[in-house]
């Protein structure tokens, strides 16, 4: 498709959807804008973009599409700005935000002046952020959520999804409301629980020193999302903050229920309650890509010997597979002393398992 693209915010979701649209319409010119010039420029530098933009007002007024992906209340505060731009009467704009209510609101005065607006949340991630980690693949099979605004056509429905085709993602098209809810269960509150849980060991800390190196093992691992960029879950958290209340209010009367169960003591009501918890979490799909990016960790039962970390990640480098993290776990249930390596996708984690397999003996377990 021909065509120009303006992408406000060269992040990680920002830089990688100009990826994907480069590989898919080569023909494209896209257009980069944000308001830290030095990842601007970066982004020119490593091919993410053809052009730079400092000015907002002469891109969006050349554009065909429009993607706003920055902060929610940035997005916001963007989509006032366009109300006295003269922009093309056929451009789409989308945006990439977690929250989509407020959002959607603010974009019902674009309606007025003929303006198509369609909400978008690209429900994938990285551990890595900034445009310096754009990939193609970040969104292949991941969830991209629609939320078509005030007079959208299924016509230009049909034209995003085909502008951003080269994403492999799947899409659907939910109501704002909807989407805020969904994702408030399955993104927004487990960020405030996992803070919450890391607040309350910080607490603890005081009168047990050892609850840092403790705290190294499967308590890590169950609340790395609290390491998320805190400026984000500020802005989400407000911007869907009715939701996460009513939420809230569900999760206390569940906490109640359970400090009645450990109350009354009884084995089999215990047992039960972890049970169907387990069910419910196994029968989860583990291929799909969901609200929280996925971590594949493969856990290496390596020997005690200088230069193992080295070696096994030579073995690695061999191979060319590509490691996002890489520590050591003193203390982990069952587990004492192991090699933890994260991979970025499923299929890097399977190459690194076969490869260690082949060149080693060492015992390797599933994260």
């Amino acid at each position: 498709m021909n065509g120009t693209v303006l992408i406000i915010g060269m992040g990680l979701i920002g830089g990688s959807l100009a990826l994907c649209i480069k590989k898919e319409h080569p023909h494209a010119k896209i257009i980069g804008h944000d308001v830290n010039p030095k990842e601007l420029r970066l982004a020119r530098s490593l091919g993410v973009i053809d052009e730079m933009s400092l000015t907002l007002q002469s891109a969006a007024e050349q554009a065909d599409l429009i993607i706003i992906s920055t902060p929610v209340f940035q997005t916001e505060k963007i989509i006032s700005q366009f109300e006295s731009f003269s922009l093309k009467e056929t451009v789409l704009i989308t945006d990439t935000g977690s929250t989509k209510e407020r959002i959607m609101k603010r974009s019902e005065s674009l309606a007025g002046n003929g303006i198509q607006f369609i909400g978008g949340h690209p429900m994938a991630g990285s551990h890595k952020s900034g445009v310096a980690a754009a990939k193609e693949i970040l969104f292949e099979n991941a969830f991209y959520m629609l939320t078509p605004g005030v007079g959208a056509t299924e016509e230009n429905v049909k034209r995003l999804q085909y502008w951003l085709e080269g994403t492999h993602a799947k899409f659907l098209i939910v109501e704002p409301k909807e989407h805020d809810e969904l994702t408030g269960i399955i993104s927004h509150f487990p960020h405030i629980v996992a803070a919450s849980l890391v607040h309350q060991a910080k607490i603890s800390s005081g009168g047990h020193p050892y609850l840092r190196r403790l705290a190294a093992g499967g308590f890590r691992d169950i609340t790395r999302i609290a390491s998320s960029n805190p400026t984000m879950w500020k802005d989400i958290t407000m911007q869907n903050r009715l939701v996460l209340l009513s939420l809230m209010e569900e999760w206390k009367a569940e906490m109640d229920e359970v400090a009645s169960l450990i109350e009354m003591n009884d084995p089999q009501k215990i047992f039960d309650y972890f049970n169907e918890a387990k069910k419910f979490r196994d029968d989860l799909p583990m291929l799909e890509k969901g609200a929280i990016p996925s971590f594949y960790d493969l856990f290496v039962d390596v020997p005690d010997y200088p230069g193992v970390i080295s070696e096994v990640t030579g073995y690695l480098a061999e191979e060319k597979i590509s490691l996002t993290n890489i520590r050591i776990m003193e203390t982990r249930e069952d587990i004492y002393g192991v090699l933890v390596i994260s991979f970025q996708t499923l299929e890097d984690r399977e190459r690194a398992i076969q490869c260690l397999r082949k060149q080693t003996n060492y015992e390797l377990f599933l994260g």
